[in-house]
């Protein structure tokens, strides 16, 4: 048992949320730990899982939609990710439990939600980890290194796993580091981009010629007119909300986050910046170095020679940065695989908690390491090694098109669930001011983001309708998560025969007031106190 003075830090899993099942009150021996420290957290937030998505995947939206919308398309699906994760983040940072808003689901709409979100959100996280890997290996074949890819994913495989065998303490500190690195070289990366569009390396002032010509966007697949240029646009913004998924993962987090009444509403609040500066300043500069039909941007690929940024770069004829570029690509799908393995053992946990998944999953040391959980995510990293056959790669990419759409349920699910806490908040006369954290334009805001979420999920495999362009297995692949959610949900419904939450009987102080933040450490210089306003 856990002493007086570690009350606070242990999470008591008995106490966290009464789900309905009689059998999900099971009680481990010990429970999660708050180790991760405000700067954990922050840093978290703002890039713990952003892999070589932001810095490769944007050719694949500026092919499609143009430079304006390949723009607004990360606007617009911007603006869907900062709606669910403030409606998330104030109900998370008033209830920081296991399981994040998995567990929220099943307290505040119905159990059976909790189960169906769950096993989805588990299965994204499942197969993203072994695509984190795999593309470590193709990154690596950029230096012409004579070592098979098998060789980097154990590699890779061995680092991820150590690191998350440490606990939460070492994935923090570690996710810090890497986080730092992608920050520092995404705001670099703008700023070249700023100085190579103004002419400040080869002397050739580019502005926004791109945008005149080959055109603010492209005509898709050959359309022509408004529709061809919407149809891009769409393209690009169906592609964009792919490159958002995983910001909820603070949420998750929050279960081993110190201090969360205090540092969870803080991270939320700097959600804007990974918004703002990564994506929408990120793609600005795409925009503007790169032309839609350049050659390179229409021929993809995975390592850093796709990236629209080396592509300005190797323009301008700067020699040494792809290099460079490639290295913090390694470092982005090694931090985005420990991010995926961190992220789906807690989901596994908190599954085993509301008695969806077996009770050996809700094993953990002393120190507050789910192992059991660890151990079984870490087995389905093997799959990794299927990139290595041409015919089982083609499986395996199936699989990745499953989580994307799965991602996208996640987020229609959290922003039902927040709804469902506005209304039962209302409806028992609870001020909302009294929170830890209050987020704005509620509920609006979490009404657009289930609306968006609902969309993107309906018409993520939209291609496949246009004439001549029918794959069956694109279209499986895409709209498989969407036939799952309805199958998943009822199943349990009359399996656990679970009933939907009524407004007033939900249960907002069960293992609420148990929480106590310890007093904020005073600053000991300037540093310290810009590094506590920044963060």
């Amino acid at each position: 048992m856990a002493s007086p003075n570690e009350k606070d830090d242990s999470l008591d899993t008995k106490s966290q949320v009464d789900l309905g099942f009689s059998e999900a009150q099971t009680q481990p021996q010990h429970g999660l730990q708050r180790k991760l420290k405000d700067r954990h957290i922050a840093m978290i937030s703002i890039g713990g899982v952003i892999g070589t998505g932001l810095f490769v995947g944007t050719a694949n939206g500026l092919v499609n939609g143009g430079p304006i919308g390949l723009l607004l398309a990360y606007i617009v699906t911007g603006s869907m990710c900062y709606c669910m994760m403030v409606s998330l983040g104030e109900m998370i940072a008033y209830m920081p439990v296991a399981g994040g808003h998995i567990t929220l689901a099943g307290r505040f709409v119905d159990p059976a939600l909790a189960f169906t979100l769950g096993w989805m959100y588990w299965y994204n996280w499942i197969l993203v980890l072994p695509g984190e890997m795999s593309a470590v290996g193709v990154l690596m074949q950029y230096w012409d290194i004579p070592v098979s890819n098998a060789v980097w994913i154990v590699v890779c495989l061995t680092v991820i796993v150590t690191i998350n065998m440490f606990g939460a303490a070492v994935y923090g500190e570690c996710e810090f580091l890497f986080a730092s690195i992608k920050v520092v070289a995404i705001v670099g990366l703008i700023i070249l981009g700023i100085i190579l569009d103004l002419g400040g390396v080869t002397g050739d002032r580019i502005g926004f010629r791109y945008w005149i010509d080959p055109g603010p966007f492209v005509q898709f697949f050959g359309i022509s007119g408004a529709w061809g240029r919407f149809l891009g646009f769409w393209r690009s913004l169906i592609v964009s909300a792919g490159a958002y998924v995983g910001t909820e993962i603070v949420a998750i987090a929050a279960a081993e986050t110190k201090n969360p009444h205090r540092n969870l509403p803080k991270a939320i609040k700097r959600i804007y910046i990974r918004i703002l500066l990564f994506y929408i300043g990120g793609v600005i500069i795409v925009g503007l170095l790169v032309p839609s039909n350049d050659p390179r941007v229409q021929l993809g690929g995975s390592d850093a020679s796709a990236s629209p940024f080396v592509i300005a770069i190797e323009r301008a004829g700067i020699k040494a940065l792809p290099s460079i570029i490639n290295a913090v690509l390694v470092s982005a799908a090694w931090s985005a695989g420990s991010s995926d393995l961190y992220t789906s053992s807690r989901a596994l946990y908190g599954l085993a908690m509301a008695g969806n998944a077996p009770k050996i999953f809700l094993r953990v040391t002393k120190g507050g390491l789910p192992y059991a959980s660890l151990i079984f995510c870490a087995l389905f990293s093997s799959l990794a090694f299927m990139t290595l056959s041409s015919g089982a790669g083609q499986v395996f990419t199936w699989f990745q098109n499953l989580c994307s759409v799965a991602g996208m349920i996640t987020w229609l699910g959290s922003s039902i669930t927040y709804i469902r806490f506005y209304n039962g908040m209302k409806k028992q006369g609870r001020s909302r001011a009294k929170l830890p954290y209050r987020s704005p334009l509620q509920p609006y805001a979490a009404y657009y983001a289930a609306f968006m979420s609902f969309i993107i999920c309906l018409f993520s495999g939209w291609t496949t309708f246009l004439h001549g362009q029918w794959a069956t297995d694109t279209f499986i692949t895409n709209y498989f998560a969407v036939a799952l959610f309805p199958v998943m949900f009822m199943a349990c419904k009359l399996w656990r025969k679970t009933k939907f939450v009524r407004l007033e009987e939900m249960d907002f102080d069960e293992g609420v007031h148990e929480i106590e933040d310890e007093p904020l450490e005073p600053a000991k210089n300037v540093v310290h106190k810009v590094w506590q306003w920044l963060m």
